[in-house]
């Protein structure tokens, strides 16, 4: 799926509409971690349309939002492996003393600001709750 550049244009317009909307609404300007949020949600809405278009057997839609995720990710830093990710939560699961499901708010808390924007969230969440319930 190669983009356009009107493409590109279009999409990085939405993303600066939506930085500039959260700077409005927190009265001052986003740094960068905030930004790279705005766009990893901006990603995360592209995903969740696609798997609804896919049901809804939109093919045409779902081209349309992959592109856009295609453009969309070129922004974002390089997702970890399973395997630095399992690794990451390892050492959180060891630094916060976790050892059952219910310590799961403690991991979640120390990982999330090493994975952001690195990893889904949701992945993130599984494979902790699986790391601690074995």
């Amino acid at each position: 799926m190669k983009a356009k550049d009107g493409d590109r244009v279009s999409v990085l317009r939405l993303v600066l509409a939506a930085v500039q909307n959260r700077e409005i609404e927190l009265k001052s300007e986003l740094d960068d971690d905030q930004i790279l949020a705005e766009i990893t949600s901006a990603a995360k809405r592209r995903k969740e349309s696609i798997e609804a278009f896919k049901e809804g057997g939109r093919e045409d839609l779902v081209l349309k939002e992959g592109k856009e995720l295609v453009i969309l990710e070129e922004y974002l830093p390089s997702q970890l492996s399973p395997e630095e990710l399992k690794s990451l939560i390892q050492e959180a699961i060891e630094s916060t003393g976790a050892s059952t499901p219910g310590d799961m708010g403690k991991v979640m808390k120390e990982i999330m600001p090493k994975v952001q924007g690195k990893a889904d969230g949701k992945a993130v969440n599984q494979k902790v709750k699986e790391l601690l319930s074995s």
